[in-house]
């Protein structure tokens, strides 16, 4: 059985503002990190706690490379934030 959060059919598209430019930049829900279009800089989707942060097996669920680039982009939003 695969875990329903990765089927792509679930996916689903919000928009977040740019906190630079006050773009509306598209997201993909497996997304956290985008570059606007605009203004080129990083815009970051607000984070709600997933089972990517806190189930055991999560990396061997959704793959060693979506796991860290998900853990690298969670790590600099809260830099950024601070």
């Amino acid at each position: 059985m695969k875990c329903p959060g990765q089927d792509t059919r679930n996916l689903k598209v919000e928009i977040v503002r740019c906190q630079n430019c006050g773009y509306d930049v598209e997201f993909f829900s497996d997304e956290i990190k985008r570059k606007c279009p605009k203004c080129k800089k990083d815009v970051f989707k607000e984070i709600i706690p997933n089972c990517i942060e806190w189930c055991k097996y999560a990396e061997k669920c959704v793959g060693e490379i979506f796991y860290r680039k998900y853990m690298e982009d969670k790590k600099v939003k809260e830099l950024k934030e601070k």
